[in-house]
């Protein structure tokens, strides 16, 4: 039996004495899955994604990829390994947009070696397939927020590392191009590639997640299939708003059911405390309704059982990405 490509055990961190970011956070992504991380802002999701990639040293707990201890690879190991598209990057340099794509192959080049025509022909192909390719010339400073993020995506895609982990990586993009982010997601899951993707976006867990974890203060509170865990009630008292998950009669290009989630009526009570999500608990007011218990879903490891709304399904959107 393989390995997990990601294990992260016991996880736990802080930027200082007095308050944890994450707090004994364990997760498995097997080979090939498409995990959705999803919860407020502050929440611990980015500072995950960067223990994950070494960048921040977590206070106690390990993270595993391909079942390697993280802490024991070199940096160029690890990029080998991982993959990472992030929020936002800046450069002081005036570097096309070609440069930063093959600035994607560093870690298979040989020590003071400079990119062969060939990683040059990644790059260009990279371009292409995210539907930049007549930017390559351009200054990567020059470019939109949304241009921005495609070329680190073809960075991450000529890295050809087996693990990506993208930090939001839809949140610059217009509508077209995020729904075509998302069908690339699945396609690189079919071609045996692990994805772990922070998002703000419920929606993106049905439309190409195979696993969603619900991270709220530093706590995982859910994980397991989307159908099963993102639902109305876990969304609502996650993010405070009421938030319906309405099923359609959509379905992806792997026959998978699509959802849709649906905020109404403004805001409700606050976000439930993490403390209290983990471990079943709500706050009862009078006029509420009676709690209704459901069965736990085969499969599925949620730690607090709440009555799904309902479930939803996406259609993934065409192949080619346009800027």
């Amino acid at each position: 039996m393989s390995a997990p490509a990601v294990e992260v055990q016991h996880l736990t961190f802080a930027h200082d004495k007095t308050r944890h970011q994450l707090l004994d956070v364990s997760l498995c992504i097997d080979v090939g899955q498409v995990c959705c991380l999803l919860g407020p802002n502050g929440t611990g999701k980015t500072t995950l994604l960067r223990c994950l990639l070494g960048l921040l040293r977590a206070e106690s707990g390990s993270v595993r990829v391909a079942g390697r201890e993280l802490s024991t690879m070199s940096n160029i190991e690890r990029a080998r390994h991982v993959a990472y598209v992030p929020q936002s990057t800046a450069t002081a340099f005036p570097f096309s947009a070609l440069d930063i794509a093959v600035m994607g192959r560093t870690p298979h080049l040989l020590r003071a070696a400079t990119p062969s025509r060939t990683d040059r022909l990644l790059a260009v192909q990279a371009l292409d397939r995210l539907g930049v390719g007549h930017l390559a010339d351009r200054s990567f400073t020059s470019l939109s927020g949304g241009e921005r993020q495609l070329v680190l995506f073809a960075r991450a895609l000529v890295q050809e590392s087996p693990v990506l982990v993208l930090d939001e990586p839809t949140a610059a993009l217009d509508y077209g191009n995020a729904v075509r982010i998302l069908h690339l997601v699945r396609e690189l899951s079919r071609d045996g590639r692990t994805v772990l993707m922070s998002t703000h976006q419920p929606d993106h867990a049905f439309a190409c997640g195979d696993r969603a974890v619900l991270l709220s203060g530093g706590h995982v509170v859910a994980d397991g299939p989307p159908a099963q865990v993102v639902t109305g009630g876990r969304l609502s008292q996650l993010y405070g708003v009421r938030v319906h998950v309405v099923p359609t009669d959509l379905h992806d290009g792997e026959g998978r059911a699509l959802s849709a989630c649906l905020a109404t009526d403004g805001p409700t009570d606050p976000p439930t405390p993490a403390r209290d999500l983990a471990v079943g608990t709500r706050p009862r007011r009078e006029a509420d309704e009676p709690a209704r218990p459901t069965e736990p879903a085969a499969g599925a490891d949620v730690r607090h059982e709440e009555p799904a709304l309902a479930a939803l399904p996406t259609a993934a959107g065409p192949p080619a990405v346009r800027p």
